[in-house]
């Protein structure tokens, strides 16, 4: 999402975090690292945090990957940040209420779809943030 949107010469305050504390301070999957590279993203510099309190304060939109952190983060969201919360495939037209697979398990060719799946999404994004401002 951060490329996308410095190619669109636009500005905007991008994070990412688990609901899970398991990975803090890790990289993140040097298959996922691998398939980004071969895209153009340099993903280098992240490392794993956990949501925070603060950040149903801090962002304007936070979107789950899957129905179970979606649960999770409306679980833990004060009720006047609730409606800051989606699921991320129901931007993205005829996948809505779907979950982004986890290709962890599987091989390369799973990482370069579910990278190929987020892409599409984050432009589904993109456009419906700009049709809004």
């Amino acid at each position: 999402m951060r490329a996308l949107v410095a190619a669109h010469n636009m500005t905007a305050e991008i994070d990412s975090c688990g609901t899970h504390g398991y990975h803090v301070g890790e990289q993140p999957d040097p298959r996922t690292m691998e398939v980004a590279g071969h895209n153009g993203v340099d993903m280098t510099f992240l490392s794993a945090r956990k949501l925070q309190p603060a950040d149903f304060e801090d962002f304007d939109h936070l979107i789950a990957m899957d129905q179970g952190h979606l649960r999770i983060m409306r679980s833990l969201a004060p009720a006047e940040h609730a409606h800051k919360i989606s699921l991320f495939l129901d931007y993205l037209p005829g996948h809505e209420g779907q979950d982004v697979p986890d290709p962890y398990y599987g091989g390369a060719q799973g990482f370069a779809d579910v990278f190929d799946l987020i892409t599409r999404g984050c432009l589904s994004i993109l456009d419906d943030l700009l049709v809004k401002t």
